[in-house]
């Protein structure tokens, strides 16, 4: 018989576990809080879609469509499909195939894994995950600084610092096209510094050429033409908009005129919040407004507006400006010597959980000594013990594990009757 060979996961797909889980597990918990004070709800849409979606969506001359993304043909329809790289486009498919916007504009989120496939450093994985935040159907620049002000608390929220606002606008249509002559133009004449990704992408996406990290390339990309200033009275009215409202929410920000996102659906407003503090992949949200989206999926025009959080890198900044201990397993371990007392520990264990409490009944027959140290190693504030003693008088000793409650090392009967509610008071 052949001996099994170990399996590993696949490079880029991580594994959480306990206790990291519990700090994901909190962080969920907190967005969903933090998006509902907003008045968004949540939308799911599925991870696969169609290849077609995304090149459309995203752009065919996109990092993420000619790179990145998981795709094969689904041999039962020989359909090309495509693992979510990202959940603006579905969600915009999503509500153009459901009528959603039909009554009346929508505030949506959505929070899962996305895949890309690139290479994995520290905050970006190949299956990773998002905080998907879209606000459909509204063209104001009001809207645009709710979004803004509302990252601003999650940060509070969280604790987190040194994360700063970058903003710029990219302008309607017709801008952007007169900006981008006059970039290719720039362009053609430094073709001895351009390297092969930016001399390839020069006449397909030029602005993209000007994100570039190349030392070599950087006085070029400071020289080139700046959108910002081919825009015209509405969309600098847009932006002066926003700005008067950060101002008023007393939020700081920078202009940075090369900021342009990686997606070629977005106009107008484009924000990110980035620090220094996670490497080379300084980026911990990023979004803006992407008002020709939906018709150019096929729906009804309609503006919109959209930013998405890398979960990994926010939880890394979390945990380094809050770092935690590990969380307990339970509240209350149940330590039991004999049949009898290990089947009434159970019954006391469920009565403690009706209570509200998180309770551990110790699994197996070992020694009283064995067993407080996997009470201690579990966290538990107390121990209960259930011996012969116990269950002939009916009452539970009750060890205090922590300081705080009734003590660190005390010890007291309760009667079983009582246990639940005396526990309940006391934590």
């Amino acid at each position: 018989m052949s001996e099994f060979k170990k399996v590993a996961g696949l490079t880029g797909m991580k594994d959480a576990l306990p206790p990291e889980t519990a700090r994901w597990e909190r962080l969920e918990a907190l967005v969903r809080d933090w998006l509902a004070a907003y008045g968004y709800q949540n939308l799911r849409t599925p991870v696969l879609e169609h290849t077609r979606l995304f090149a459309r969506g995203i752009g065919e001359v996109t990092d993420i469509v000619e790179k990145e993304m998981y795709s094969f043909i689904d041999p039962l329809n020989d359909e090309r499909l495509t693992m979510r790289p990202e959940f603006t486009a579905g969600i915009v498919r999503s509500a153009i195939e459901h009528n959603f916007l039909y009554d009346r504009p929508r505030r949506v989120y959505a929070m899962g894994p996305v895949f890309r496939h690139e290479r994995p450093q520290r905050g970006r994985y190949r299956q990773f995950h998002q905080i998907d935040v879209e606000a459909l159907g509204f063209p104001g620049p009001d809207v645009d600084a709710e979004l803004i002000v509302m990252l601003a608390r999650l940060w509070r929220l969280l604790g987190l610092k040194d994360i700063r606002l970058e903003l710029n606008s990219l302008g309607q249509a017709a801008e952007r096209a007169a900006h981008r002559a006059a970039l290719v133009a720039h362009l053609e004449k430094h073709l001895d510094v351009l390297d092969e990704e930016a001399r390839r992408r020069m006449h397909s996406n030029p602005l993209r050429v000007l994100d570039t990290k190349n030392p070599a390339m950087q006085d070029m990309a400071n020289a080139a033409p700046r959108l910002f200033d081919f825009l015209g009275a509405e969309s600098l009215a847009h932006y002066r908009g926003l700005c008067d409202r950060l101002d008023d929410a007393g939020i700081a920000y920078t202009l940075n005129p090369r900021l342009v996102r990686g997606l070629d659906y977005y106009n107008l407003t484009v924000f990110e919040w980035v620090t220094d503090r996670l490497g080379a992949q300084g980026t911990v949200c990023g979004g803006g407004r992407y008002d020709g989206l939906i018709e150019l999926l096929g729906g009804k025009p309609a503006p919109a507006v959209g930013f998405a959080i890398g979960m990994e890198r926010l939880l890394d900044l979390w945990q380094q400006d809050a770092p935690d201990q590990d969380p307990a397993e339970c509240q209350v371990y149940l330590v039991h010597q004999g049949e009898a007392a290990q089947r009434r520990a159970a019954r006391l264990a469920e009565s403690l959980r009706d209570a509200g409490l998180r309770a551990l009944v110790h699994a197996g027959s070992t020694g009283f000594k064995s067993q407080f140290r996997r009470a201690d190693a579990s966290g538990a504030v107390a121990a209960v013990v259930l011996g012969e003693d116990e269950l002939a008088a009916g009452m539970a000793s009750v060890k205090w594990l922590r300081t705080g409650a009734a003590g660190d090392g005390q010890q007291e009967s309760v009667a079983f009757d009582r246990l639940a509610a005396h526990l309940q008071q006391r934590i």
